[in-house]
């Protein structure tokens, strides 16, 4: 019998708060939903991620709070240490991106799409960006993200 080895989809989401840990897990609770076969779904935090995570992936999903108008330093580390290890490896990769933004998240928007522009990795989605005062709909806006990412990984729509 022939099985298929499973699709692999990394999370690389920095969670420096209470807040964005619940987007975290929701994001991993949903690409884990029970409605999906043959994804194995992993989370590594930014600070610990490396090249070699990232080349086993099949999709990413990014998740960074806002910091200042950009993404979070750890978010950035990551893209500086894995960038060139990457570089022409990686093109076409399949990624989404959530922010956690208290006010704007265009600044952060814009910086992420520059960087993963270069590595040529493809967007399935526009940029989920949970602007303002926190609100319990970002964690079922994630979970959403996670399933739909999951889901198509399983479904080899990418």
């Amino acid at each position: 019998m022939n099985s298929i080895p499973p699709r692999r989809l990394l999370v690389v989401a920095h969670a420096p708060s209470p807040n964005t840990q619940r987007m975290v897990d929701a994001v991993l609770e949903g690409a884990r939903s029970p409605d999906v076969d043959g994804v194995e779904t992993r989370h590594v935090a930014p600070l610990d991620a490396t090249a070699t995570d990232v080349l086993a992936a099949d999709a990413i999903i990014l998740g960074t709070p806002e910091n200042l108008g950009y993404m979070s330093g750890a978010l950035k580390d990551f893209f500086d240490r894995i960038y060139e290890p990457c570089l022409e490896k990686t093109e076409g990769r399949p990624y989404a991106l959530y922010v956690r933004a208290g006010t704007d998240g265009t600044g952060t928007q814009r910086a992420v799409k520059t960087i993963v522009r270069g590595l040529r990795w493809r967007a399935v989605q526009e940029p989920l960006l949970c602007r303002g005062p926190w609100q319990e709909s970002f964690v079922d806006q994630c979970r959403d993200l996670g399933l739909l990412m999951a889901a198509s990984l399983d479904a080899g729509l990418f």
